[in-house]
């Protein structure tokens, strides 16, 4: 916030109305008040039967299911969900999704476990759940018109070991941001990668870039694999060294790589490698949502009411496949 003759410049993103715990209490503060709103964010048009397709049902009070009251199939609430098989209350789930949603940099397991008052496996296991429907929700999100790309390593190098990109201790993703016309950063999108060759950054593109963008980067000659997916592609060679992240056309992606691991070094003590993909999402998703914090809560419930249950195998699996 920056200050001039007593009138305060205010920022819109740190301005804004936002969501506050009062509201989130009032309006999800009981159990019953969660199972509603879970309800309508899995069927905002009404019940469904996943089987037939029927839209009558009754309700199993005893064991808490719902039956199609056409071919009798049952389901709970959370089944087929992002919540299926937790023994958590669902309140503890939505406070986690509003604490997650909400905070400007990342909150730890351990964080979470304090504030949430369960046990820290559980809090890892919830924390890396949600994270994985921010990942699964923003790998579908595709940048498009300039967009400033860079390749970014986490970690370095162990005492005595190899050294620069080749480090076995190196985890390569890349770092792309999308600007408008006035060159104020729109969308970010950070990816772990196997590496920075001409296949690896065509199958990026692919799957994050609209084929019309034009792409902006360094002078990495695998980022001219962008143009296989139909980008433009500028090259503008900086050089290495410090003056290397000056240059004006990488101006946002430098900023938001510098913030995001700051905001990873100050959040958590040591993350490991695997892991990193989750982490990287978590920080897009709330950039990619800045302007929108009080409509995060009903945004996030439906897209974790349509994303697959995540057992801690399929964590594990997730975080191998990057």
């Amino acid at each position: 916030m920056h200050e001039s003759g007593g009138n305060v410049m205010k920022n819109m993103v740190q301005f804004q109305k936002g969501y506050s715990i009062l509201e989130f209490i009032k309006d999800y503060g009981s159990e019953e008040q969660c199972r509603q709103t879970l309800f309508q964010w899995r069927w905002p048009q009404g019940y469904i039967c996943p089987e037939c397709g029927g839209t009558r049902y009754c309700t199993l009070k005893a064991r808490a299911l719902y039956q199609c009251n056409h071919c009798h199939h049952q389901q709970s609430l959370i089944s087929g969900t992002i919540f299926a098989a937790t023994k958590l209350p669902l309140t503890v789930w939505f406070l986690a999704i509003y604490l997650l949603t909400q905070a400007k940099t990342g909150l730890s397991a351990l964080a979470l476990h304090r504030q949430l008052g369960i046990g820290y496996n559980a809090s890892w296991s919830l924390k890396h759940k949600l994270m994985q429907v921010m990942k699964e929700r923003d790998d579908r999100l595709l940048l498009n018109g300039v967009v400033q790309l860079d390749d970014v390593y986490w970690g370095g190098e162990n005492h005595g070991g190899k050294r620069g990109r080749g480090s076995p201790n190196k985890t390569p993703f890349v770092a792309a941001i999308s600007v408008n016309d006035e060159g104020h950063p729109v969308y970010m999108n950070m990816n772990v990668i196997n590496g920075f060759r001409s296949s690896d950054i065509k199958r990026w593109a692919q799957k994050h870039l609209s084929p019309d963008s034009h792409v902006v980067s360094d002078g990495l000659a695998c980022f001219a694999a962008v143009t296989k997916h139909g980008c433009q592609h500028t090259s503008i060679v900086t050089g290495g060294g410090p003056a290397s992240v000056t240059h004006a056309e990488f101006t946002w992606v430098n900023t938001m790589i510098g913030n995001v691991k700051n905001a990873i070094t100050g959040a958590y003590h040591a993350i490991n490698h695997k892991h990193l993909p989750r982490y990287l999402a978590e920080f897009c998703y709330r950039f990619n949502r800045r302007f929108e914090l009080g409509s995060m809560m009903p945004r996030f419930g439906y897209v974790a009411a349509r994303t697959p249950p995540m057992p801690m195998r399929l964590l594990k699996l997730a975080e191998l496949q990057g």
